[in-house]
């Protein structure tokens, strides 16, 4: 087979320096590989196309002169930025701040870099700016944490043409999605109070319109009923520990409450503190089950019954998707729901007798 003079390595003997004396770049591993600069970029994207013996007179340049590309050498042959873009919202809180950091993770292990932008305002013009902007910085896709469903209204806009995936949201327009599976962690949790012989389950839930906490309502809701047990009326908290507490002490003074379930951790550990306060011992004479699986819920006194989400796998499911809705728009809008699993430990157990 003849091979072109632009694939054929470099003699040896000649000059693996950069004359300039300056960092490597291409065009000097072009030159020490005798190969053109249209090759070494294809190497540098794993074009099949290239000669094994040429791919491997390129990585030899590359060592030999300590050459590392840079993003934008990276793109010339795929024509991307290897960037994607992240807008998250309510970030200090542990679900969303857990998927940003798994997004990141993710991200890194598939060689891109991430580029952020938290939004706290609930304006639509504020988000389509921030794809505009992280796509103007040149990502190639975006992934939008999106728990609330004025977000994924807004993310809908017609005029957002950059390949998008919406985390934890139930938009029906066909845009990607990929959520946890809180109807299924709820069903869980409040079935598991009801085989502890609890006759009914309370519920602090979370914000409305959120659409996990909307979830988890429903479902504790529907569980209930198809055991034909009193649906007790909600009470609606904030995701944090004060709304947690404030909300258990109300619960603690009625001495028919037995069990209860907090849409989330923080607000579990508030309820805790109020029943230890009003002398109201958990488990025995009444039963808290959690959400979300925080890294102290093993360490409360006592240690927390939770519903565990595998926050690394909604961020490794939603750049999977993502890089293949920038391969191609055709591929299949919804990923299956991320499994969770319910953490049983000793803050729940059998009804108090009586």
């Amino acid at each position: 087979m003849t091979r072109s003079a632009a694939d054929t390595p470099v003699p040896k003997g000649r000059s693996r320096r950069n004359f300039a004396g300056s960092r490597p770049v291409m065009d000097d591993v072009a030159r020490l590989a005798g190969v053109s600069k249209q090759t070494v970029s294809r190497v540098l994207n794993d074009n099949p196309a290239v000669r094994p013996e040429t791919r491997e007179a390129v990585q030899d340049a590359m060592r030999s002169l300590g050459y590392r590309p840079s993003r934008s050498a990276r793109s010339l042959a795929s024509g991307r930025t290897r960037m994607l873009g992240v807008i998250s919202f309510d970030a200090a809180r542990y679900g969303p701040a857990s998927v940003l950091t798994a997004i990141n993770t993710a991200a890194q292990a598939a060689g891109y870099l991430v580029s952020s932008i938290a939004i706290g305002t609930a304006d639509r013009d504020t988000v389509v700016r921030a794809v505009d902007r992280l796509s103007a910085e040149g990502a190639d896709g975006v992934i939008a944490i999106a728990p609330q469903r004025w977000v994924g209204r807004a993310l809908a806009d017609p005029r957002l043409d950059t390949p998008l995936v919406v985390l934890e949201n139930d938009l029906k327009d066909g845009t990607p999605l990929v959520t946890a599976d809180s109807w299924t962690g709820a069903r869980k949790a409040t079935e598991h109070l009801l085989r502890l012989g609890h006759s009914t389950v309370w519920h602090i839930a979370g914000p409305t319109g959120w659409t996990s906490a909307d979830r988890r309502l429903a479902s504790w809701q529907a569980t209930l009923a198809a055991a034909g047990a009193v649906v007790p009326e909600p009470l609606i908290g904030d995701w944090s520990a004060d709304s947690g507490y404030a909300l258990g002490c109300r619960l603690a003074r009625r001495p028919e409450v037995t069990a209860v379930f907090a849409s989330n951790d923080q607000m579990a550990l508030g309820v805790l503190r109020a029943f230890h306060e009003a002398g109201r011992r958990v488990p025995d004479d009444v039963s808290v089950v959690g959400y979300d699986d925080i890294p102290e819920a093993a360490h409360l006194l006592p240690p927390l019954t939770t519903v565990r989400t595998d926050f690394a796998e909604i961020g490794r499911r939603s750049l999977q998707l993502l890089l293949a809705q920038i391969d191609d728009p055709a591929t299949p809008q919804v990923e299956p729901m991320v499994p969770v699993e319910l953490i049983v430990r000793r803050s729940t157990g059998p009804a108090p007798k009586g």
